[in-house]
């Protein structure tokens, strides 16, 4: 993988627009499909306190595609923040756990 410098993605998480932040975790789609998740995973947590719905939705997908590569790495994620996450977040990114680990979740009791 080429060497390149991830920090325009900080700033796009960082930015008052709702698509620049919607553009930074979709644009780490990426890198999931090359199996890192640092990145996602980290504008992730950056955006669990966003007040956009169109984030919760961007992130929870793109957490979800973390997961159909390696679920250990969601769940991680999961277990240190899954209080804190926006319902919409959350759901999207348990969409595809079987039915009684996604009602765990949702019921706070992971």
């Amino acid at each position: 993988m080429e060497s390149r410098s991830r920090r325009p993605l900080d700033g796009l998480a960082k930015s008052a627009s709702l698509w620049e932040r919607r553009i930074s975790i979709l644009a780490t789609h990426w890198f999931i499909r090359h199996g890192d998740f640092a990145d996602t995973l980290r504008i992730a947590e950056k955006m669990l306190t966003d007040k956009e719905d169109l984030i919760h939705k961007a992130v929870g997908w793109m957490l979800r595609e973390v997961g159909k590569r390696d679920v250990s790495a969601l769940e991680r994620f999961l277990g240190e923040h899954f209080r804190v996450m926006p319902r919409t977040m959350l759901r999207y990114a348990i969409e595809r756990f079987p039915d009684e680990k996604r009602r765990k979740y949702m019921h706070g009791k992971r």
